[in-house]
């Protein structure tokens, strides 16, 4: 898997250098496109985990961004608005993923999303204290972030 990534992303700069264009942009169609030839130049052949891996990333990433962009609007709203419409607490979340890579990412995408902040992990890794703004259903706050973040990073790490 090692030396695929490592080859898309030599491709990546390969490609950016012949066209000049430095933009971002152009990085992530570079990534993309090369992402697909070495797709295709397997064909026929063992495909290694980086072609699950990756597009399990992308999508943990965009779910990332969607519940980053809806947080900040709701902390926004919360912050122009004269009532305060907030039900702090903290919630243990109990959990599956076991590893300790595992842990550290949700840990931390919880904490970079607005409202919420990772406070600490039991000894035995089970569970999760977690401090909300925004507690309304208890439950509903739990399987939000099992079958939200931990669900697609168990998916990017199997």
């Amino acid at each position: 898997m090692k030396n695929k990534f490592l080859s898309n992303i030599l491709l990546t700069f390969v490609w950016v250098a012949l066209t000049g264009d430095f933009s971002v942009e152009n990085y992530l169609f570079g990534f993309f496109l090369n992402f697909h030839i070495l797709w295709l130049i397997t064909v026929g052949r063992k495909r290694s985990k980086y072609f699950l891996i990756v597009p399990k990333v992308i999508i943990l990433l965009l779910f990332f961004l969607y519940e980053l962009i809806k947080a900040n609007l709701e902390v926004a709203y919360e912050v122009i608005t004269p009532k305060l419409n907030m039900t702090p607490g903290i919630i243990m979340v109990p959990l599956d993923v076991k590893s300790d890579i595992g842990i550290t990412v949700l840990a931390n995408m919880i904490s970079l999303t607005p409202g919420t902040l990772s406070l600490d992990v039991s000894n035995d890794k089970k569970v999760l204290f977690v401090h909300a703004m925004y507690i309304k259903d208890k439950e509903k706050f739990i399987r939000g972030i099992k079958d939200g973040f931990e669900r697609r990073i168990m998916e990017v790490l199997s």
